[in-house]
């Protein structure tokens, strides 16, 4: 497993981390499904080791996944364990009747941390981060006010934003303007490509870079077709409406061809392409089982300019679009 630097800190992570959202199980949020779907423990553990074992040393969490389970587990199996970097996500949270809110407030953000290190059985989280703070958050200034207070207290190392899905720009020009933070955590793949120019911007100014759902749910792990169905406690139900995954499928169509030049599987092109940027820290694919650790670890191929380019020219015909309809089938 090949390290990259994050940033100007002094930490290297694994090429290929580990996204934890899928074994913090089946929460909901009311009549919402905040996780992947039923998932065994015994399996998530097993994971969590397999991808140790395969010098997979970055571990991405959050206090929501699993209402905190997910960061009990990787507490289970790493506990203050020095050579795993840990970063967890803070600013979502349920009201009294269940309903998903966002809470950046001083209070809730150094609670919050102590509750996460609690789980996490740790002294310190290595990079904390806004759960998608809105502009608007970080203008008031109070969640910045933390983060620096939990770092001056040796809670965290760094700490940066996670930004949102479709619109990146605002949180990110605002880090960047008020030259705050350490890093950033993005949405990259093939087919949103929306952040390719922040993590350029990201990466003069000495900025760690995460990139989040290299996957895109699934999508482009070549194991759906038009008949895939999720279940109800499965975020993908509402995701990826039966019209939404046969527009991605179709829009697809043009890329899968590489894998064959390259003699790679669906998921291996996905990964490929994220890391053929050298601005990019780390990639966190979801991994739910040792399998699933293996496969999004096993070969990440060097792609030439001319074939990355024409995955680039498919955002602007294709796949740009297929976002917006992604957006509005959410809303």
């Amino acid at each position: 497993m090949r390290c990259r630097q994050f940033g100007n800190t002094d930490i290297k992570v694994s090429e290929v981390g580990f996204g934890t959202w899928g074994i913090g199980g089946p929460a909901m949020a009311g009549d919402i499904p905040i996780g992947w779907g039923d998932v065994d423990d015994d399996n998530s553990i097993k994971a969590l080791e397999k991808a140790y074992d395969l010098g997979v040393n970055f571990y991405d969490t959050a206090d929501f996944y699993g209402l905190g389970h997910s960061e009990e587990l990787l507490g289970k199996v790493f506990g203050d364990k020095k050579d795993v970097i840990i970063a967890s996500k803070v600013g979502h949270r349920l009201d009294e009747n269940d309903s998903i809110y966002v809470d950046y407030s001083y209070e809730h953000i150094i609670n919050s941390c102590e509750k996460s290190l609690q789980r996490l059985q740790r002294d310190w989280i290595d990079f904390y981060q806004l759960h998608t703070a809105k502009l608007n958050h970080l203008e008031q200034g109070e969640c910045i006010e933390a983060m620096k207070k939990l770092k001056s207290e040796g809670k965290i190392r760094y700490w940066g934003v996670s930004v949102n899905t479709y619109n990146p720009y605002p949180e990110a020009n605002f880090i960047f303007e008020n030259n705050t933070g350490h890093g950033l955590q993005v949405v990259l793949n093939i087919i949103n490509q929306r952040s390719l120019e922040i993590i350029e911007k990201a990466h003069k100014k000495g900025m760690g870079i995460i990139a989040r759902m290299p996957l895109q749910f699934g999508l482009l792990t070549g194991k759906f077709n038009e008949d895939t169905r999720f279940d109800k406690d499965d975020h993908r139900y509402f995701r990826l409406k039966p019209p939404i995954l046969k527009a991605s499928l179709n829009a697809l169509e043009d890329v899968w061809p590489l894998t064959e030049k390259y003699g790679v599987t669906k998921t291996e092109l996905a990964l490929s392409f994220i890391l053929s940027f050298k601005e990019v820290s780390t990639v966190i694919p979801g991994i739910k089982t040792a399998e699933q650790a293996v496969k999004n670890t096993r070969r990440i191929v060097k792609l030439s300019d001319d074939d990355r380019d024409s995955i680039r020219s498919l955002f602007d015909t294709k796949f740009d679009n297929l976002l917006e309809q992604m957006k509005e089938s959410e809303s």
